[in-house]
């Protein structure tokens, strides 16, 4: 299993990006997804939940700012991201968690089972 994230980049503070994060030998069809950002010096950050049915939930750091969604065609997620600030830089990643059952969204890392490789977004002031 493999995600592959990508769409990173350097955008000044006010613009957008959108990652994208595409699945192979898993699909998210029938999966959890989550987003997550690491800044240097800081414990990786849960920001989004995007459940198998569409469900999705935000922190409070991203309402209103980033917008998940997934093509299950393609077998990608993706994350817009508006209104970026200098404090959104940081390596985000994509995770995905297989089936069970649970909640709709997770929001500890070790409760994931596969992650892309992670990709900078540096916004400047």
């Amino acid at each position: 299993v493999q995600l592959q994230g990508s769409g990173g980049g350097l955008v000044q503070a006010g613009g957008s990006l959108r990652l994208s994060c595409a699945a192979s030998g898993h699909t998210f069809s029938n999966s959890t997804v989550g987003w997550f950002r690491q800044a240097p010096g800081q414990e990786r950050e849960f920001l989004v939940g995007l459940s198998w049915s569409g469900r999705t939930y935000y922190e409070d750091s991203v309402k209103d700012r980033f917008t998940t969604s997934k093509d299950n065609a393609k077998n990608t997620v993706y994350l817009e991201m508006h209104s970026l600030k200098p404090e959104d830089t940081a390596v985000y990643y994509c995770a995905a968690k297989r089936p069970n059952g649970g909640r709709y969204y997770y929001t500890q890392p070790q409760e994931y089972d596969y992650w892309g490789q992670g990709t900078q977004v540096t916004v400047s002031s």
